[in-house]
């Protein structure tokens, strides 16, 4: 089994701004709120969530499964 990494740093696209998160282990996170600028950010197209699109480290689901939780 593969070990889960639960702690990824996300990247705002509109200001840069960069903040360390823990990602929910049992769903994908669609929304986040940058806390710099308060852009709404979404996954981009082919992305199950905010973490794939613009974290450091892919989701729970996807570390461990290969595939998205929806």
């Amino acid at each position: 089994m593969n070990k889960v990494t639960l702690e990824s740093i996300l990247t705002c696209p509109e200001c840069g701004a960069e903040k360390q998160e823990t990602m929910p282990t049992d769903a994908c996170q669609y929304y986040y709120e940058c806390t710099s600028c308060h852009t709404l950010l979404k996954p981009l197209p082919g992305d199950c969530c905010v973490y794939c699109s613009f974290g450091t480290v892919k989701c729970p689901p996807i570390q461990r499964d290969g595939k998205c939780c929806h």
